[in-house]
């Protein structure tokens, strides 16, 4: 698909660290109906994703902070990303066993 912009993936960022949205992807498995959620409210933004992309985009930036994450918690500072920051303020606070719960 068409590759996210940094102000995508911003908004996107900004959805997903909604308390609702959050608890909501904490609760389930199934999140599809989140996810469309997600896309309806990038859509006011007049970002045109489906929901097939916004779940992607969230499992990659997921799994992407999840192994900066675990490299600095082993010492390591060689890995960075972009939105650690902001998803560090979203993901920081859970659990690791909490977070790979809610991941497959």
């Amino acid at each position: 698909g068409k590759h996210w912009t940094v102000n995508e993936v911003r908004a996107l960022i900004r959805i997903w660290s909604d308390k609702n949205i959050q608890q909501q992807l904490e609760g389930t498995v199934r999140n599809k109906r989140i996810f469309e959620q997600v896309a309806a409210r990038l859509q006011k933004f007049g970002i045109d994703r489906d929901w097939k992309q916004c779940r992607t985009k969230y499992k990659n930036l997921k799994h992407e902070y999840k192994s900066v994450k675990s490299a600095q918690d082993s010492g390591s500072t060689s890995k960075s990303m972009k939105f650690f920051n902001e998803l560090d303020a979203i993901l920081g606070h859970c659990t690791m066993e909490q977070a790979s719960k809610s991941d497959n």
